[in-house]
């Protein structure tokens, strides 16, 4: 038999604003000022999907990126867009 919830998709257990502190700790030692950014957070299947973009397209470089685990709060990965 099969259990329904067991079909759910699972909540993680790091909240959004959690996984996004834990990716501002980490930028803000790499590159400091971060208001030149855009920020977006996706969750995607047991991890929290965080970029930084630049507001202002005509600038070059970019910002880090981040998977989190929704469970842990561990960067899973990390990259640095310069």
């Amino acid at each position: 038999m099969t259990n329904i919830a067991s079909l759910e998709p699972s909540k993680p257990q790091v909240s959004a604003d959690a996984a996004l502190k834990i990716a501002r700790l980490d930028a803000e030692q790499r590159y400091r000022d971060l208001s030149a950014y855009r920020i977006s957070i996706v969750f995607e299947d047991t991890h929290w999907r965080i970029d930084y973009e630049l507001r202002n397209p005509n600038v070059q470089g970019g910002g880090p990126h981040y998977l989190i685990d929704a469970v842990t709060g561990v960067i899973l990965s990390k990259r640095y867009a310069q």
